[in-house]
């Protein structure tokens, strides 16, 4: 049945200080219905004429346009800032999802589910009792205020927190998640990640304390802006004539190296963090095999790109060493994973990550704000020669300095190693 006109405005734009969150601003005389269908929605009250959304499952952009959607249905004015349709827009995915083989629209369902729990912990329709980490993840035992099967164990945080398993009865959940975890088992709820400790804030229109924003939204390494990728690849043209252009298509420049064989295609038509810009491979011989092949989204840092360029022009006789030690003195954290290890920078600005047993993707580089919504990447396949790996690690750590040593104290052990690529070979005309 047709809506009757409602007299409101709701202006939606990009949260001020939370990426993607987003922040609803409402005029007019039925402005107090709007802000109530807003926050059927998710949206909270943060002033008089303002309500933000900030979940933990990242997809602010993609709840706002469906309540901007319906509220239009119901007759309000919508109006939409143009940062935030740019989110919309974007088809974004996770930059280590743990389930690769789920789809756009599954990963989406999996991470409403996890947004609800955490909105039945925050509103206090679910208790926790006790959680533990099991060595890889956060696990949690907790009971349901009302409901069927109301007693359940939880695995994961944020966007991946999942009911595990449900019980009838509490003393049931309570000793099993006993046996299970055992010395591991602590009190209560476990603390709050950076991501649910942020939200809440936002929801709360409490403002993130210096310290903790410092923490929780660094620097941001650099992203290339528009059109510096053109002006670099112009440039290259331009100023290394071992480089030979070809426009096989509008949309499309392919530069071929003099030795034959590295080749290097550029897409002008990418133009969000998601999309491939670069794509770069390397092959045993001008007819040869190919050996292994890069992707370079767009936003990728120009110093990565020259890099890898560079190197593929003339590699160096004498490389900064081991990716690891490079990592290592640069003062980037190390963790190991059941099936992967990542280095991260001081402030969480940017990751490089091995996955061992990968073909297509053995190497990651990504960086941004938000490592869950990464603002560029770099993927790398097996084959990659260790010598470019250590200096892309290199790169990378002058793009993100590590912080002034405050008193001299003696040195960790290394931490988990990158496994090293097989250098390739092959004959170059200079």
């Amino acid at each position: 049945m047709p809506y009757a006109p409602a007299d409101a405005h709701v202006s939606f734009a990009l949260h001020p200080d939370h990426h993607p969150g987003v922040l609803a601003t409402t005029s007019g005389p039925t402005s107090d219905a709007a802000r109530s269908h807003l926050h059927d929605f998710g949206f909270r009250s943060t002033g008089p004429d303002t309500m933000a959304l900030a979940r933990i499952d990242r997809e602010e952009p993609y709840y706002a346009h469906r309540s901007a959607n319906e509220l239009t249905r119901y007759g309000f004015t919508m109006d939409i800032a143009p940062a935030l349709q740019v989110e919309i827009d974007t088809e974004w995915t996770w930059a280590d999802y743990p389930m690769p083989w789920c789809t756009p629209e599954e990963i989406r369902e999996v991470s409403a589910d996890a947004q609800r729990i955490h909105d039945d912990i925050a509103a206090g329709r679910l208790n926790i009792h006790l959680h533990a980490n099991d060595g890889h993840n956060t696990v949690a035992v907790g009971s349901y205020t009302s409901g069927v099967h109301r007693h359940v164990h939880l695995h994961g945080e944020n966007h991946l927190r999942q009911i595990a398993t449900t019980y009838d009865d509490e003393a049931e959940a309570v000793a099993e998640f006993h046996r299970l975890y055992s010395v591991a088992v602590r009190p209560g709820p476990a603390p709050l990640t950076d991501l649910e400790l942020t939200v809440r804030q936002v929801l709360a229109a409490k403002p993130v304390a210096a310290a903790d924003h410092a923490h929780l939204s660094p620097a941001e390494p650099p992203v290339a802006g528009p059109g510096e990728h053109e002006a670099f690849l112009k440039h290259l043209f331009d100023q290394e004539r071992q480089w030979e252009k070809y426009r096989a298509f509008d949309e499309t420049t392919i530069a071929s190296h003099e030795s034959l064989t590295v080749r290097v295609e550029f897409d002008h038509e990418a133009r969000h963090h998601t999309d491939v810009a670069w794509t770069i491979a390397e092959y045993d011989g001008p007819v040869g095999e190919r050996i292994w092949h890069a992707t370079l989204t767009a936003g990728t840092p120009l110093p990565l790109i020259h890099t890898m360029l560079q190197y593929l022009d003339a590699p160096p006789l004498v490389t900064p060493g081991d990716p690891n030690d490079v990592l290592h003195s640069a003062a980037w954290h190390p963790a190991s994973h059941p099936a992967r290890t990542t280095w991260t920078t001081p402030g969480r600005a940017i990751v490089f990550e091995s996955t061992p047993h990968a073909t297509a993707d053995r190497w990651m580089l990504y960086g941004g704000e938000d490592l869950g919504r990464a603002a560029w990447t770099m993927r790398l396949s097996a084959g990659v020669p260790e010598g470019l790996l250590a200096q892309l690690a290199s790169a990378a750590a002058d793009l993100v300095p590590a912080p002034p040593s405050t008193a001299p104290s003696q040195q960790p052990a290394p931490g988990p190693r990158v496994p090293a690529g097989v250098p390739a070979q092959r004959a170059r005309s200079r």
